[in-house]
């Protein structure tokens, strides 16, 4: 679109959020909570619209005005408010919630992919235990001994791979948001290898009449792992899928854009990891019976799917 399209199709949401500026501007305790989602709504437009002009109408008065429009709207929002209660308390109620709404197919994907590596392994490894050393990485599949597995039972050590499973997630999972600006290629790959990875050690364990103990020293933990991981995954296919189809955007407006949500994703899940740690580091390796374990997997994934509901809800209402 030209200059003069562009200008007519955004002009009145630019027009309220300088209503927004000049009205809240004079309050000295900042934005109230009934109006703060539809100021951040017009804010982040605005930016978008600037990114826009930034690129198309580089010295275009429309381009200056935008800029100071974003500026006075940053600063208000943030005034007062950076490390406060009330903005983070917003981001994970409604923000965040709002974000993975937007893109939940990109997550669905994203676990697709974990579940048919998964899948492809476990078939390999049911097939022929060997192939576990060639799936795994040296210092995990050295670390679990199909023999002493046969032997005993009690010869799994949980913590050592529960921990070598979690610091993997985790590295997965900042690569597989920053892989989407591989067009995405990445991130497909990391989701399929992780997936790869529980599915080997799925099957060894199936081998050997253990795949109740197996899934006991996982799925505490592994429940909030992977749900963190499909998230970041989601958001790392996403912006590889803008990247590799722009649409009437160039390639790196895109990469601005949803580098910006990328970013705000990863963050969302940091609790989910730090929430996982204190499970693995408390539950994975303590004395609990395996039904305990199984129940504290159930809990996670109940509190999960509370926490999207609950925070949809808000979110519908305060769109409301």
């Amino acid at each position: 679109m030209n200059r003069k399209q562009f200008v007519k199709r955004n002009r009145e949401d630019w027009k309220q959020l300088e209503e927004y500026i000049n009205t809240l501007g004079k309050k000295r305790k900042g934005i109230p909570g009934n109006n703060i989602d539809a100021f951040n709504r017009l804010y982040q437009k605005a930016a978008q619209n600037l990114s826009y002009s930034q690129t198309y109408f580089p010295d275009e008065d429309v381009t200056i005005y935008l800029n100071e429009l974003v500026a006075k709207s940053h600063n208000l929002l943030y005034k007062d408010q950076v490390s406060s209660f009330q903005q983070i308390r917003y981001f994970f109620s409604t923000k965040f919630i709002g974000l993975l709404l937007e893109q939940w197919k990109a997550v669905v994907i994203a676990m697709v992919l974990f579940a048919l590596g998964g899948l492809a392994s476990f078939l390999s490894v049911m097939d022929d235990p060997l192939h576990l050393y060639s799936i795994l990485p040296a210092e995990l599949s050295q670390g679990v001994d199909p023999e002493q597995l046969g032997a005993n039972h009690d010869s799994i050590d949980s913590s050592f791979m529960s921990a070598q499973i979690m610091t993997n997630n985790i590295q997965v999972a900042f690569l597989a948001f920053a892989g989407g600006i591989t067009f995405g290629l990445l991130t497909v790959y990391l989701l399929i290898y992780n997936g790869f990875i529980i599915g080997a050690l799925a099957a060894l364990f199936w081998h050997y009449d253990m795949t109740y103990e197996f899934w006991a020293y996982i799925v505490p933990h592994g429940m909030i792992e992977l749900t963190a991981i499909f998230i970041a995954g989601g958001a790392g296919l996403l912006m590889g899928y803008k990247l590799f189809v722009p649409g009437k955007y160039s390639r790196g407006f895109q990469l601005k854009e949803q580098s910006k949500r990328s970013v705000q994703l990863l963050l969302g899940t940091i609790p989910l990891f730090i929430l996982a740690g204190i499970i693995e580091g408390f539950i994975t390796p303590s004395d609990l019976s395996l039904e305990a374990k199984y129940a504290v997997a159930l809990i996670t994934v109940i509190g999960l799917v509370l926490y999207m509901v609950v925070g949809k809800l808000l979110l519908e209402k305060k769109n409301n």
